[in-house]
């Protein structure tokens, strides 16, 4: 292991300056786990373990699920136990979106589990499994689904209400909790078989996964919790659960895509360079399967219908990203700046429904106004007031078309300066970060951000001294 290690090359990688008497090395016997320090006079064996070490910490960093901006977001599945039967149980399942501002869009949630033992799904109201799978040992009444491992969808809107579950029945459409708490639920009643029929005999499902629509999310194992308490419509009266267990699911970019789904690209009013999304920001390798702008295929009947697998059909960019986000400085006033923001859709087949943008920028924590889309401060940490979700107005713009002449949408946003803090140099009146849906977007690289144009360049400052100095000599022969 320790070759492996001296072996690693830094041709390539750039580690933060370090105070020349030390560095980090490992201790001589593995077994300790133990970091010391000691002089950087063993060159590049501790140089090289220092570079596997960053190498470790990026990759446990990048799978984990914690998102810095939401760190307590996740998806709740909850099971009451509401009465026994014969040979099971009825449970309430209840899925809560406390995600501020990522939500499951269409075609919706999809929830699968494995059965502890051999229990059937006799009957299910606001929601259905996707197959029954082989019922032929019984007779007479035949279950809803004999799997083992059962995979359950919504309803659709529209089902009989016979059928219907309080909070069913919206295609897997799930909210932010943050965007619309209410539309943030949902529900569904089960009835399983052959299980036990006390706390002590039922046995928790386990393997727990979750499609929201496509991958991303992790669940966790089932826990006992304590009873759920109901309120009689009166609220009058307090009922509970007879037994009750949580799912706690997480999602991660980086398990749900390999590339970013979104882009950034900058202007403003002080220089007319406009900074573009980077090349190939979401990736190139579906390159030769997007479609011009001018097209023929768009006269094929069609061609803008949405596929099973959600695969996109994309204009041809040079970020080949199906949604970019434009991020435009447009005024500076004495006391106020204002921004313009605009969403432009490069999927024909996708139209977002209930999108949420979120944007991280110091200036946040002094919204004056904001025009064409409803805004929401994100506090995540008390002490800092830095991020902000913006999301469409309902019945008016929740809704960002695919691709085409109304495939964007603008709004402008009004900002009260801070005099201690407020500039318009080296960047600063640009995003931290940026999310579309959940998902973080690609930033420009800062060294291409828009400069003030009395602004030196990085390697103008040492040419512009020399210039000077060479003037004021000639002067003086």
């Amino acid at each position: 292991m320790k070759k492996g290690l001296n072996n690693i090359s830094l041709a390539s990688i750039q580690l933060p300056a370090l105070h020349n008497s030390i560095v980090l090395e490992a201790s001589k016997s593995l077994e300790t786990d133990k970091l010391v320090l000691c002089s950087d006079s063993k060159g590049s064996r501790n140089m090289g373990f220092l570079v596997a070490v960053f190498f470790v910490f990026v990759l446990f960093t990048s799978v984990d699920a914690y998102d810095p901006l939401d760190p307590n977001g996740n998806i709740t599945i909850k099971w009451d136990i509401m009465s026994w039967t014969p040979d099971g149980y009825v449970a309430v399942v209840t899925m809560n979106n406390f995600q501020m501002y990522r939500h499951i869009m269409s075609p919706g949630w999809t929830v699968g589990w494995t059965w502890a033992k051999k229990e059937v799904i006799w009957s299910m109201v606001g929601a259905q499994t996707t197959e029954q799978g082989d019922c032929s040992k019984f007779k007479g009444n035949i279950p809803h689904c004999c799997k083992k491992n059962p995979t359950v969808v919504d309803l659709l809107p529209g089902t009989p209400y016979n059928q219907q579950f309080s909070n069913c029945c919206k295609g897997g459409v799930l909210a932010a909790w943050s965007q619309d708490p209410p539309a943030s639920v949902s529900a569904f009643q089960v009835s399983v078989g052959q299980a036990g029929t006390t706390n002590k005999t039922v046995k928790l499902p386990k393997n727990f996964t979750l499609l929201g629509p496509g991958p991303g999310y992790t669940c966790g194992p089932a826990k006992v919790v304590p009873p759920t308490n109901f309120l009689t419509p009166d609220r009058r009266r307090k009922t509970q659960a007879l037994m009750t267990w949580n799912v706690t699911c997480t999602y991660s970019q980086f398990i749900a895509q390999k590339h970013p789904s979104c882009c950034v690209s900058f202007s403003s009013f002080y220089n007319e360079t406009i900074i573009p999304c980077p090349s190939c920001a979401c990736g190139c390798e579906n390159k030769d399967k997007c479609i011009k702008r001018d097209s023929k295929l768009f006269s094929v009947v069609g061609v803008n219908t949405p596929r099973k697998d959600n695969t996109p059909l994309l204009q041809c960019t040079h970020h080949m990203c199906p949604v970019r986000v434009h991020w435009h400085v447009k005024v500076n006033y004495k006391d106020y700046w204002r921004v313009k923001i605009a969403i432009t859709n490069f999927n024909y087949r996708m139209n977002y429904t209930q999108w949420t943008l979120v944007v991280q920028h110091p200036n946040l924590n002094n919204v004056t106004q904001v025009f064409s889309f409803d805004y929401k401060p994100l506090v995540p940490y008390a002490s800092i007031n830095d991020t902000g979700m913006f999301y469409g107005m309902k019945f008016y713009n929740e809704l960002l078309m695919e691709a085409g002449p109304f495939g964007n949408l603008q709004s402008e946003v009004l900002l009260q300066k801070d005099i201690n803090t407020f500039t318009l140099k080296q960047g600063w009146a640009f995003p931290r970060k940026v999310y579309f849906n959940g998902d973080e977007c690609m930033l420009p690289p800062p060294d291409s951000y828009p400069f003030l144009p009395n602004s030196a360049h990085p390697t103008q400052p040492f040419t512009s001294v020399l210039f000077f100095s060479s003037v004021i000599i000639f002067l003086l022969l």
